[in-house]
């Protein structure tokens, strides 16, 4: 099991960054491919990104792509989301997530999740 931990949240203006971190717990963290999805006010989970156990391969959902940038460094046991040119609607609660799948694509696809961090963007 691997327990997960937010971080890096927080209201910035439209056209701004954010660096989300995500710290996981255990000597396991490598042996997870991770990624990160969102869940804004009133809307079902959407996935938005998510990395391979070695950092190799990642995918993206569309909307995000060329915005948004995931990485991680095992040695850390973290992962990172690095969010570019924000715009109001990417306005949510940010979940972290571990998965035993080789490169997640769906919020399905994780195992464990994180608590979430909030990201609000203003107009």
């Amino acid at each position: 099991q691997v327990q997960l931990v937010e971080s890096g949240g927080g209201l910035v203006q439209a056209g701004g960054s954010l660096r989300l971190s995500c710290a996981a717990s255990g000597r396991t963290f490598s042996s997870y491919a991770m990624g990160w999805v969102r869940q804004a006010p009133g809307k079902e989970r959407e996935f938005v990104t998510s990395i391979s156990r070695t950092g190799s391969s990642t995918h993206y959902a569309d909307v995000m792509t060329g915005r948004f940038t995931i990485s991680r460094v095992n040695a850390k046991n973290t992962v990172y989301l690095q969010m570019n040119s924000l715009k109001p609607e990417d306005t949510a609660v940010y979940f972290c997530g571990a998965s035993r799948a080789l490169v997640p694509t769906t919020t399905a696809s994780f195992d464990y999740w994180g608590q979430g961090t909030q990201v609000t963007v203003s107009s």
